[in-house]
């Protein structure tokens, strides 16, 4: 079929959506990003980028820019939250030669996405309120919230948790909690800071820290099991003291690492479904509005990313656009359910409580890091090895 002159419009101008714009755009599309927010700006924190994510950034054009303001990542460490001892130790320049890992703040990478997507020729409009979707036939109707209705050629939603897009080809489902919730802040790195991510693990907790920008701050997310449950978003901020009181039986390291937090966010961790549908008619979704990721593998961008090539791969292949779009689900379903299983249950082997269970695992594993740590990165090649701009 070819891209040429096919007019697409995306609803979301964040990382899938920016990434996917810039795909159909690089094979000749005419595509248009609806943004809801009045500048291109993002939210959180940090985020991991792992090789099967930067293979699609490089193939974008956009590799470059992202390490330029990205901490390559040299490793992870998992390391006993009451002691501070490792636990697990992986060296990627040793076990994983050649393979490039990023820890990028987000705002960085929506920023990078931007530009690739400014220079493909995307036209990106902000302050695009959009109140409903509605599927009419194989097409969609946009409804706005200032009266106008779009009729695009093709529609994609990468309208991320809350998505319209999802919801008129899925019907409404309710997310489920699923016990945990999460806190998320930065705080000024102190100098010499290892470019390793480090996750301290103890009974239903664990907390993880990377640095970032250069190595002039660093990125935490603290994980905590409770009943109950957080409003589930970005935006809610919490008393640091409550952070501090879940992880006072931490070592020193963290304890210090705590104590400089002045502003933290706190948000519930939910479980949506996979959607069963991901496209109708010339009409699809990606990212986060297809199938959202808890962020125990930090794959939830990098899906996104994997999503927005192979949505375009598919559709310059195919011989129509619905043809495409169901290529597409037909080759991203499976993996991305995959990875968001294994995400909750690292989320699992984190938490284990004390006692002869976390013994046993965390021996194991300290003979696995002196012995064959290796075998540990070969477990997870199905993960990073995975290059989706070659298939």
């Amino acid at each position: 079929m070819g891209l040429n002159e096919q007019d697409i419009s995306i609803l979301g101008g964040g990382i899938a959506g920016l990434a996917v714009a810039t795909a159909l755009a690089g094979r000749g599309a005419q595509v248009t990003v609806l943004e809801q927010a009045d500048a291109i700006t993002e939210v959180g924190a940090g985020l991991q980028i792992g090789p099967n994510g930067f293979a699609v950034m490089r193939a974008l054009g956009a590799g470059e820019a992202l390490a330029d303001c990205s901490v390559r990542a040299q490793g992870v460490c998992l390391l006993d939250g009451s002691s501070g001892k490792p636990v697990f130790g992986l060296d990627f320049q040793r076990f994983a030669a050649g393979q490039e890992y990023y820890f990028v703040h987000r705002a960085d990478l929506v920023d990078v996405l931007a530009d690739a997507a400014r220079g493909a020729g995307v036209d990106i409009r902000l302050s695009q309120q959009v109140t409903d979707v509605v599927l009419d036939g194989p097409a969609a109707q946009v409804q706005m919230a200032s009266g106008e209705v779009l009729t695009p050629d093709v529609l994609i939603g990468a309208d991320g948790l809350h998505s319209k897009v999802r919801v008129a080809l899925n019907g409404q489902r309710e997310p489920f909690f699923t016990g945990q919730v999460a806190w998320r802040t930065i705080v000024p790195a102190i100098g010499n800071e290892p470019a390793v991510a480090k996750v301290y693990m103890g009974a239903g907790r664990h907390l993880v820290v990377y640095p970032l920008r250069g190595g002039e701050m660093l990125n935490i997310v603290a994980v905590q099991e409770r009943d109950e449950w957080a409003e589930e978003g970005w935006n809610f901020q919490d008393d640091p003291a409550n952070l501090q009181a879940v992880f006072a039986d931490f070592g020193a390291e963290v304890q210090a690492l705590l104590a400089r937090v002045d502003k933290v966010y706190l948000w519930g961790l939910f479980r949506h479904p996979v959607a069963t549908k991901w496209h109708q008619g010339r009409v699809a979704i990606l990212g986060d509005a297809a199938h959202p990721t808890l962020p125990f593998m930090a794959q939830g961008a990098v899906m996104a990313l994997e999503d927005a090539w192979v949505l375009a791969d598919a559709l310059d292949k195919a011989d129509s656009v619905e043809a495409g779009l169901a290529a597409y689900q037909a080759r991203r379903h499976e993996r991305a359910s995959k990875v968001i299983e294994a995400a909750s249950k690292n989320a699992r082997n984190y938490h284990l409580p004390a006692g002869p269970m976390r013994f046993a695992a965390h021996t194991a594993l300290r003979l696995g890091s002196r012995f064959a740590p290796s075998l540990a990165m070969k477990k997870f090649d199905w993960v990073y090895k995975h290059d989706v701009t070659k298939t």
